[in-house]
């Protein structure tokens, strides 16, 4: 068996386990999974120069050629679709493209937290008790992805909720609690793929990819740490958000360019209970698919 027909994720909509469709698998398998296709990850593929010429073919006019085949290939719902598939002048606008108001319904549960993105989620009730993600013996190095050891430290034991977007999916990410953001900080590093096909070879990709780190000041879920990490063949993380000013759960925050990329979410320890099925499909490796503004868990002791 191929190793992408092992990639498979619970989808909470259909009840059932289902494959993912891999946007340039034979490329990916042969880049983290062969000597010569590994050389060149690390000679210029992971570079960010490499995502920016990407990035620049997706901006281009002849790349509009693309949509609509990629629209059939992987089944898309263009009724979702804020504007229709005709009017997108280059790949990318169609990448990061909005959908229709009330495609993606906000839980109003004002003791419920969301999911930031469309996406493979996982959820951990306690970061420091995190091992075997997505291959045995990977841990999670909070300090390292923070790029501050005292933040870390505040969080060593906090929830961390992982969404992982995939080419095929809605790019904008939101906020999944009301509150008051900060700026976003960069931290700097590579663009390594976050698929789990690059990400069985190394989980550290999560935390040396570069990456964008808000604080969300929360009234019932304390301050929440969110990131949005990168990839390879990501342009850019555009943020959206106006920093300082007050947010409502399910405002848009940003948007990803070309390319699988991922946010993280962590919660203070104590303030989240997760919900049923991601607790358990995480458990147990299993990754869920559900949408931005669907829940993913509730305020403590609620």
């Amino acid at each position: 068996m191929a190793e992408t027909d092992k990639i498979r994720y619970f989808n909470r909509y259909t009840g059932r386990m289902e494959p993912e469709q891999i946007y340039g698998a034979a490329w990916l398998r042969w880049t983290y999974g062969h000597p010569v296709g590994r050389f060149a990850l690390e000679a210029f593929v992971k570079r960010p120069f490499f995502s920016r010429w990407y990035g620049w073919r997706m901006n281009r006019p002849p790349s509009r050629a693309k949509v609509l085949p990629f629209i059939r290939n992987f089944g898309l719902d263009v009724n979702e679709f804020a504007d229709p598939p005709e009017s997108y002048r280059t790949f990318n606008e169609f990448f990061y493209r909005r959908l229709r108001p009330g495609a993606r319904p906000v839980d109003p549960d004002s003791a419920a937290a969301v999911f930031p993105a469309d996406g493979r989620h996982l959820g951990f009730p306690d970061v420091a008790q995190m091992a075997g993600v997505f291959v045995k013996g990977q841990r999670f190095d909070l300090p390292r992805l923070l790029g501050d050891a005292a933040l870390a430290a505040r969080y060593a034991r906090g929830t961390l909720v992982l969404s992982r977007l995939c080419p095929v999916d809605y790019h904008r990410f939101h906020f999944p609690l009301a509150g008051r953001p900060s700026a976003a900080r960069w931290i700097n590093g590579p663009l390594y793929s976050v698929n789990p096909i690059a990400l069985r070879r190394s989980l550290s990709y999560l935390w040396e990819n570069r990456r964008t780190l808000t604080t969300l000041e929360t009234e019932k879920f304390g301050r929440v740490l969110i990131l949005e990490i990168g990839a390879t063949n990501v342009g850019s993380i555009v943020q959206t958000y106006p920093p300082g000013a007050l947010v409502a759960k399910g405002d848009e925050k940003g948007y990803f360019r070309f390319g699988g990329s991922s946010t993280l979410l962590l919660f203070e320890p104590g303030r989240v209970h997760l919900a049923a099925d991601l607790a358990e499909h995480s458990q147990h490796q299993r990754e869920l698919y559900a949408h931005v503004g669907d829940r993913l868990g509730m305020r403590a002791g609620h």
